[in-house]
Formats: C-alpha cells, structure tokens, sequence
C-alpha cells in the first residue's frame, strides 16, 4: 500500500479558506484553522495514530470528530469548482451563489465540529441570513444549499447520515408567515420602454432587444446565437441554442424565429464580411466598429491620411483594453440599464422582455401556445408532447414571430 514518503503527510494551508489539511491515504484530512496551534497540534497527534495504526487510517468516526464546519465547506467548494461546470468548462452561476450562501454559516458555525451541526444551529443561520434583509425566496435557497452542502458531506463520509436528515427536517419559510421580505413579482416590459431606449443603444443590442420581443428566448440563449445553432431551410427558422436551462436535464430547447425575427436577424446574418459559423451574431466588436464610424461622420474637421497613420501607430503601440468577441448576460444588460438612465426611464432587465413575449402570445394564442413557445415543460410530459410543442411553436410564430 503506498503511503506516501518516508517522513509521512505534512500539514498543509488552504488558500480559500486558511485552514490546515493533509492527505492521509489518499483522504483529506482537516485541523482547523493553519494559524492555531490547535491545529498543529491535532495533525500531530492524528499522526502518530496513523502510524501507530501500521499507516492506516483511524476509524471513520474520529476523522469526522476532527472536521469543523469550515473544513467541511473548504471541502465542498472544491468539489463545486469541478461539478458545477458548463460544457465547455466555464463555472455556471452556482459556485457565486454557494460563496454567498456560506458566509454566515462559517461566521457563525466555522470552527464548530460539522458532526455536531443540528437543526437549532441551521435555524440560527437562517435567522441570521433573515437579520440580513434577504428575500424570503432568497433565504429558503440558501438554506436548501447548506443542507445540500450536509448532504454531500454524508455522501463522502465527512459526516454521519443522521446529520444529513436532521437538517432535511426544517421546512422551508411560508409567504407571509416570516419576517423575511417578498419579492416583487417580474413584470413584463411594455413597448413604451423598449421604443424608450431602442435608439440609444448599438445595433447589435438593438437586434437583441427584438429578438427577444418576438420570441420570447432567454438573455442566455440571445447571446450566445450563432449561425451553426440555425436551421434556415424552412419559413420559419429554429434555433438549438448549444447551451441552455434545462440541458443538464437531458431536454433539447428549440427556439422557432418567424418572419419578424428574421428581418431582424438577416442583416447580421448577411453582413460583410459574414460571420463564420461558430462565431456569435451579436458581438461588442461591432459595436465598437459602429462607434468609431459615427464618431468619423461627426468629425467637423476631415481625416488626413496623416491622421489615419497616426491613428494606426497609436493603435499598435497602446491597443488598451479591446472589447470581447461575446457579450454576456451581464454585458447585456448592462448596456440596456445605461440606455434606461440615458433616456430617463426605469431601468429594465433583458429577462422582462422573455416576460413581455410570453404575456402576448398567452393573450393571443392561449396559455399552451405560451408554454410550448417559451419551453416551459415538465419532466412528466416532456415525451409526450415534444413533437406536438414543436409543430404548434412553429405555427404560432408563423402569425406572430
């Protein structure tokens, strides 16, 4: 059995989250935070039983007396760095919620045994995240994260299952029986507020807004469009978006864009040069080229070739930050809230525009033709409707797309 070197583990820090581990076996092992002498003291002695033991672990039950609450959460966002990945390996959104999630619980509970975290100390936690002024929605996410967290922690043997279930056994704030605030339900942008700030933003933006209007997609599926991701070849076009919600899921979503969409798609399509299949449609890079021509239209005083080669040894000598060949989500709606502010209206997100196009077509063309339209499906009905969605999506926005 290999066991590592001669001389055996050595204790080592955690950059995340300073505290002290080492490897015994193969198994990481946690003392607690690195600066204390407690720890140097518990690896010490958990070493000397190790090698007392023939260089084996200890039983299971005195390496999760030694793991605190804070190693356990060390333990977990290291397993969520790798897990919660998009296919092609950027985090999704899911490691930025557990960072946040876990702050009070390691401000309050950190340095406490995670074998004796118990449903009174999940309740502090939640009453502290209510202290904080967080939603009530907010507050029951967070707190299914950490039981999520304990749950995990049972799977890898950090803690016993009894942990696990006595924490699954609080039930989750009911609305209007907590002093946790509600939020306000989204509310779907009006035409007034698009046509608001329509003018005041580039054309790829621009194109993004409509697109949205007419087909009800998600601000994460309008950015990341590109001409691999269409099929062209019927009146009506569909849209696999490569990422979406629901892929982890197993489900396919397929945007239908209609006459209306494509006459505002087709010029970004049709453009020269034309962009290259797997590159994106809608890119900040042209956003810029479009800045620097109407910045040249408005010049009072004529470009001189002169200027031009100036122009252009400035450009090499100091490119600056250049913008991205995507826009992202945030990106995204950043340039429409700098809109909202410049045309003195308030600011809207991307995703009430999601909410506008389902609000028509439900009023237009019924509850169903919204759900299947926007892809709302359940896991129960997902096999029996899936053709029969496709076929009434591509009808509705024959009419209204």
């Amino acid at each position: 059995m290999n066991t590592g070197s001669k001389q055996g583990p050595s204790l080592r820090r955690h950059k995340t989250t300073g505290h002290a581990f080492a490897r015994f076996n193969g198994k990481q092992i946690w003392f607690g935070p690195y600066d204390g002498p407690e720890a140097h003291a518990r690896f010490a002695a958990f070493k000397a039983e190790w090698e007392a033991n023939g260089r084996s672990l200890p039983l299971d039950e005195r390496s999760q007396a030694m793991v605190t609450v804070a190693d356990l959460v060390a333990r977990y966002l290291e397993h969520a760095e790798v897990y919660y990945r998009k296919p092609d390996g950027t985090p999704t959104h899911e490691i930025v919620n557990t960072r946040y999630t876990v702050k009070p619980l390691l401000e309050l509970y950190g340095l406490r045994c995670a074998a004796e975290f118990d449903l009174r100390c999940l309740k502090t936690v939640r009453e502290r995240m209510v202290n904080s002024g967080l939603a009530r929605t907010t507050v029951n996410n967070r707190v299914w994260r950490v039981v999520h967290i304990f749950g995990w922690a049972a799977e890898e043997e950090l803690v016993a299952p009894e942990v696990y279930g006595g924490l699954r056994a609080l039930r989750p704030l009911r609305r209007g029986r907590s002093r946790a605030p509600e939020t306000e339900p989204v509310r779907a942008v009006t035409w007034e507020e698009v046509a608001a700030v329509a003018d005041l933003v580039c054309k790829p933006v621009r194109a993004m807004i409509m697109l949205q209007w007419y087909t009800g997609m998600r601000p994460g599926e309008v950015v990341q469009l590109k001409p691999a991701d269409l099929d062209l070849s019927d009146l009506v076009w569909l849209y696999k978006p490569q990422r979406h919600k629901l892929e982890h899921h197993g489900k396919e979503r397929v945007v239908a864009i209609g006459p209306k969409a494509q006459e505002v798609l087709s010029p970004f399509l049709l453009r020269v040069p034309q962009p290259t299949p797997d590159a994106p449609v809608f890119s900040p890079r042209d956003a810029m080229t479009e800045r620097h021509a109407r910045a040249r239209a408005a010049r009072k005083t004529p470009l001189w070739p002169s200027h031009e080669r100036a122009q252009a040894r400035k450009r090499l000598s100091s490119p600056g930050r250049q913008p991205s060949v995507a826009y992202t989500v945030d990106s995204y709606r950043r340039a429409i809230k700098r809109a909202c502010a410049a045309a003195g209206v308030e600011p809207w997100s991307p995703n009430r525009l999601r909410h506008a196009a389902a609000t028509r077509i439900r009023k237009e063309h019924g509850l169903e033709a919204a759900r299947v339209v926007l892809g709302h499906t359940s896991a129960a009905t997902t096999e029996v409707y899936a053709e029969l969605d496709q076929a009434r999506a591509l009808d509705v926005m024959r009419q209204s797309g």
